[in-house]
């Protein structure tokens, strides 16, 4: 790979001085180098981006950003085994997972140039004779900051959205998982975008994610991580009340009622807990089940487990890969170390199993209470909590009880009853008997302290605009009081 890696004003260029090694976490092996973008580096794509802005016809030739967005769709996808290649051995995660993420990305950039196409302005005559027309712009410099769970995908999600609106990006990929994005990158550049609509420039929070957030030409942070890091973001632009969503953290309930269909329920428990190592955002990561059911599921779910195919994500059977990164690790074995202090039994797993690789076995905890820190904390990793309750107001209390709202999921045969549960959790998406799909043509966000504002849909491109009023009177009398 080339040591030019940071991309500004439609050029490659190098980073600085210090390299970054980008680890395979399946086998700790280095897999490249990288040259992180400076300071100086970062603010001199934030001043290509603003006069892409202001001198080029990107943000008003909605027909191009159409063609942009179809052509990024149609090379991805052709590149689909090697986007997928460079995401598992950068991630971790299982190959056939990141197909799905190469296929959900151009899904992703397929709907919103069909959104941009089929959309149109609101018109409407006003009781006094004018014509009042609403207008979507684009907000200007848009700074998008993804973590390193869902590189391509979530990268994809900010990227199209602020495409079609017609803004301009500058692009901060995780330290950690930085591979994809520099691949799609160059996908972007042989499109042949106007110079500084996109610019890439990798590194660390400091210093390249503070001067994103402080600098005052960019005008629109979008973040998805830790709820931590967004408080920050969030105090950062209050100041200038820069526009701003957050895409943050989970601590999302999977409710099993007595009604289930038990074999499927562990199925999907499995699924909506251990995907991606549990290094997802709206992980299940606490399962409630009724406790006529208790019993059965745990046996069921120790059986699943004891079954679960965990070794090389480049192996097609491969159901669960390795932790991210060593520190990671250390973290996810913290927490295990917690719940045990705390009184919770450990009844399955949590254990290293490989010599080389960070892989960790899932772990189960039991008997526990709900002010434990594994109970309340985000862990993001494969450590799930199971608690009994006895009836649907002690299911929903529990749900509701944490400062997370991101997901939660309802298993139960009365499609009704699931309903009403539903409507009474205070969470941005709520599946029923299903977990974990994202569907880009509807929002994807969280309550309470899991974020500000919502991804996909409408509502996503929504967030990358500012409304304009803008009347019309076509005999310019005035009106009103001095008549």
């Amino acid at each position: 790979m080339s040591n030019h890696h940071v991309y500004i004003n439609g050029t490659w260029h190098k980073g600085n001085e210090e390299k970054r090694s980008i680890i395979n976490p399946s086998n700790e092996q280095v897999i490249t180098e990288i040259n992180d973008a400076s300071l100086q580096q970062t603010r001199e794509a934030i001043e290509a981006a603003r006069h892409a802005f202001q001198y080029t016809n990107w943000p008003a030739d909605p027909s191009y950003r159409i063609s942009v967005l179809r052509q990024l769709a149609d090379l991805l996808e052709k590149d689909t085994e090697k986007f997928a290649y460079i995401e598992t051995i950068n991630t971790g995660k299982p190959i056939r997972e990141s197909r799905l993420d190469v296929s959900d990305s151009v899904q992703c950039l397929r709907y919103y140039a069909n959104f941009l196409e089929q959309r149109t302005m609101t018109e409407k005559k006003m009781a006094d004779g004018t014509t009042s027309k609403i207008i979507a712009e684009p907000i200007g410099v848009c700074a998008l900051i993804v973590p390193w769970n869902f590189p391509l995908l979530l990268g994809i999600w900010k990227i199209a959205p602020a495409l079609a609106a017609g803004n301009t990006i500058v692009f901060k990929p995780s330290e950690l998982t930085p591979l994809s994005l520099l691949e799609l990158t160059k996908l972007i550049d042989s499109i042949g975008l106007p110079p500084g609509v996109f610019n890439l420039v990798p590194g660390g929070g400091s210093p390249v994610g503070e001067t994103l957030v402080t600098h005052p030409h960019v005008e629109k942070i979008s973040f998805t991580g830790g709820t931590k890091t967004g408080r920050w973001i969030y105090e950062q632009c209050a100041g200038s009340l820069k526009r701003v969503s957050l895409e943050l953290g989970g601590k999302s309930p999977l409710l099993v009622f007595e009604d289930a269909d038990l074999d499927n329920a562990v199925e999907w428990a499995m699924f909506a807990s251990f995907l991606n190592q549990g290094e997802v955002c709206v992980a299940a990561s606490r399962i409630l089940v009724h406790e006529h059911l208790y019993d059965s599921f745990i046996d069921k779910l120790i059986k699943r487990l004891d079954s679960l195919h965990i070794g090389d994500p480049l192996d097609e059977k491969t159901e669960m890969g390795p932790l991210i990164s060593s520190s990671h690790l250390e973290k996810v074995e913290t927490y295990i170390q917690l719940g045990l202090q705390e009184g919770a039994v450990l009844l399955r797993g949590g254990e290293r199993i490989k010599e080389q690789g960070y892989y960790l076995s899932p772990a189960v905890f039991v008997n526990i209470h709900q002010d434990m820190r594994i109970v309340q904390e985000e862990i993001f990793g494969p450590v799930i909590t199971v608690q009994r309750f006895n009836n649907d107001k002690e299911a929903i209390e529990l749900a509701n009880d944490t400062i997370y709202g991101l997901a939660a999921g309802i298993f139960s045969r009365d499609l009704e009853r699931a309903e009403q549960i539903a409507r009474k959790l205070r969470a941005g998406t709520i599946w029923i008997n299903s977990y974990h799909t994202p569907y880009v043509d509807a929002p994807w966000g969280g309550f309470k302290q899991s974020g500000i504002g919502r991804e996909l849909g409408p509502q996503g491109f929504t967030a990358f605009t500012e409304t304009k009023h803008v009347n019309i009177s076509e005999n310019g009398k005035p009106l009103g009081w001095y008549q």
